[in-house]
């Protein structure tokens, strides 16, 4: 009979992002997170003061100042200091934030569901939160939350997608990672034509903005008031994700060998699916759906730190954030004044970033 040691080694063999970096040093792990932090400072504070009104860096740094400690103001500079603070610092904030999250989420649910596929997308609640965005947009539901009953009713759409997948996907054999996607995916597309209806008859102008947003994905509607709320919930969900991470890494080997360690899966799969819809939940009801970030960060995150989700989950999010500040910069400076979908921009440079990875012979995506 085949030995416990050699059936988790013949299974790990197999977990699809094992990489040559694997054994990266504690210490190497440490240094690169505090250079991300470092360029992550770095980037927001070129991003807040660059776009279609350039403002200098002193400026800049001046206005930003002068908003935390309370300092004065000239006058004459009122509309660049409005600009810094009120319209561009909370965008950029947000983008970092979002940005974060979606590389945790990815991480957490490609281990999740093992597959090396899987964005924080794929369980049908970015499509479950632009049903809920489009319905309070088309009926005007919640009219008593004013501005923020859009992000509300996407962020209630997200959570009764995630229950209703949890239902359907449940059996006998508890939540497993086939049944899980194979749900999320064809609830998604229900989503979609529960939405396509929706819109067909009721073709308003507003209607059809709100499904843009939620498809393609902006951080024009950031503001102060709502930034609290998602930076909490998604920092909450990283350090719970984190905290799970040993069962992350075992589950990335299989159900069987996760029992043989001591790892209740089905429990775990439970608790971690609750904590990424929960955030995915939260960021597409203020940015909307933002692809291939959390699909390629991961596996960027992976080829640098190795597959120890410890690390991934400290890492990737800064990694994430860096990336999603520059694409928003480009987003709203490349064509200045219009603004391109953050989504057109991902996908431009994830498909090519994807390839790349996907075609390296030293790194396997579900097999050499």
């Amino acid at each position: 009979m085949t030995s416990f040691t050699s059936r988790t080694a013949e299974t790990a063999s197999r977990v699809p992002w094992r990489g040559e970096y694997a054994g990266r040093s504690s210490t190497g792990a440490a240094l690169v997170l505090i250079g991300l932090a470092v360029v992550l400072v770095v980037s927001m504070f070129v991003a807040i003061g660059l776009g279609s009104a350039v403002i200098p860096p002193e400026d800049t740094a001046r206005y930003l100042w002068a908003s935390v400690t309370g300092g004065a103001i000239p006058a004459d500079e009122a509309t660049r200091y409005q600009i810094i603070w009120q319209i561009r610092a909370p965008r950029v904030l947000l983008a970092a934030v979002v940005g974060a999250g979606l590389s945790a989420v990815g991480v957490a649910i490609q281990a999740l569901v093992r597959n090396s596929l899987a964005d924080p997308y794929i369980l049908g609640v970015s499509s479950g939160a632009a049903v809920g965005a489009v319905t309070v947009s088309l009926l005007g539901a919640l009219a008593g939350l004013g501005i923020y009953a859009v992000s509300v009713g996407a962020f209630i759409g997200a959570l009764l997608a995630t229950v209703l997948v949890y239902t359907i996907a449940s059996g006998r054999l508890g939540l497993t990672p086939l049944r899980l996607v194979l749900t999320g995916v064809a609830l998604s597309f229900g989503f979609q034509a529960v939405m396509s209806v929706m819109i067909y008859f009721a073709p308003t102008s507003e209607a059809t903005s709100t499904v843009l947003f939620w498809t393609m994905g902006s951080f024009g509607a950031a503001q102060w008031g709502s930034l609290p709320v998602v930076a909490v919930m998604v920092v909450a969900g990283i350090i719970v994700l984190h905290r799970g991470s040993r069962a992350l890494d075992v589950m990335s080997l299989g159900d069987e060998a996760a029992a043989s360690l001591g790892v209740d899966a089905s429990r775990s799969r439970k608790l971690l699916f609750a904590v990424t819809a929960v955030m995915t939940g939260a960021m597409v009801a203020v940015s909307g759906t933002i692809g291939f970030v959390g699909l390629v960060i991961p596996h960027i995150t992976r080829m640098i730190v190795g597959a120890t989700h410890a690390r991934l989950l400290l890492v990737a999010p800064f990694v994430g954030a860096i990336l999603m500040v520059w694409v928003d910069l480009l987003a709203r400076t490349l064509v200045a004044p219009r603004e391109l979908p953050l989504g057109v921009l991902t996908a431009l440079i994830g498909v090519p970033i994807f390839i790349v990875l996907m075609r390296r012979r030293s790194y396997a995506f579900g097999g050499r």
